[in-house]
């Protein structure tokens, strides 16, 4: 075992860890989510609609030193290639969203490039990095590292100590991460028996190739929807069911509504942590430094799904309208 100061490794691979028992102690391994589970967690990511894109400034950003901001955002590493301000926040606040999301924490690194002077706001992978006594640490399994050129390396378990005022912390709210908990614990028993009633159906035998079916998968349908529906109901969610006669548009629409709140509730918690953790960083090379980040009026807020909600209940607004606007804002 190897214990040092430094930079994290931010990439290594499950398929060339060697996990011990001390690993899977410490270390939450990446694991492949459930059919329920996998698409509540791309739908619930999607922060921002296509149509946020179109015109307009989606942010407010306030900030006493506008060029040491931009050298911040303007080395944001993240997978794709516009570089404005505003698709640089979108971009690292959804980044950011898919990793709370999945652990209920992510990190980033500050990087400085001495060579060309420059910094460098780096994604860090959750797995392994914890705090122990006002420090962070990551827990880095024995490893092989493969090489093109030569023999595969066999690397021994690291603990790297790093550098506390380079790290950029977010974490799920408190309350949001007690309401997915509770939704995904239940979609993950669905999502387990989801085709159990074949398992009710009689085998056919020689003397009676064709036996009588007397399980009711109507009435089984039926129990787990109405188990999907009960889990989801704090979320809003509707896993992509968009047309049932069981469901009156009542319900879909004010269903449709909470599951924008909450997307909403996550997406300014996070620009929230981002205008704090952007301020701890700038402080390091401006004492005074601050920048608060915010949605702007182009971008759809909880006081408005607020007051269509009231419009709902006093059926002062149509069903298409609702739809329209959650979706298109």
């Amino acid at each position: 075992m190897i214990i040092f100061g430094g930079e994290p490794l931010f990439r290594h691979y499950n398929q060339d860890v060697n996990l011990k028992l001390i690993d899977r102690l410490i270390l939450k391994t990446e694991g492949g989510f459930d059919f329920n589970l996998q698409m509540f967690n791309e739908d619930f990511t999607l922060l921002f609609r296509s149509v946020d894109r179109r015109g307009g400034n989606l942010f407010d950003i306030e900030s006493n030193d506008n060029a040491l901001l931009q050298v911040l955002l303007g080395n944001v590493r993240a997978l794709y290639s516009e570089h404005t301000i505003d698709s640089t926040i979108c971009e690292l606040v959804k980044d950011i969203a898919k990793s709370l999301i999945w652990s209920g924490r992510a990190y980033y690194f500050v990087k400085k490039d001495i060579d060309n002077g420059k910094v460098y706001v780096v994604p860090l992978s959750s797995v392994g990095v914890f705090q122990l006594l006002g420090k962070y640490i990551q827990w880095i399994p024995e490893r092989l590292e493969r090489h093109w050129n030569k023999d595969d390396e066999e690397l021994p378990r690291e603990i790297r100590i790093l550098e506390t005022t380079q790290i950029m912390r977010f974490d799920l709210p408190k309350s949001m991460k007690r309401l997915l908990s509770a939704q995904n614990k239940i979609l993950s028993v669905i999502d387990q028996y989801r085709h159990a009633g074949i398992n009710f159906l009689p085998h056919a035998t020689y003397e009676n190739p064709s036996p009588t079916n007397f399980f009711d998968f109507g009435a089984w349908n039926n129990i787990q929807e109405h188990i999907f529906y009960r889990a989801t109901q704090e979320t809003g969610w509707n896993g992509r069911q968009y047309d049932s006669s069981k469901r009156s548009d009542f319900f879909d629409c004010f269903r449709l509504i909470r599951f924008r709140r909450n997307q909403l509730k996550l997406r300014d918690h996070i620009l929230h942590q981002v205008s704090s953790e952007l301020t701890k960083i700038g402080k390091i090379y401006k004492p005074d430094f601050f920048v608060e980040i915010s949605g702007s009026d182009d971008l759809l807020s909880i006081a408005e799904l607020n007051e269509l909600e009231s419009r709902l209940e006093n059926e002062e607004v149509g069903f298409s309208e609702i739809i329209d606007y959650c979706y298109k804002r």
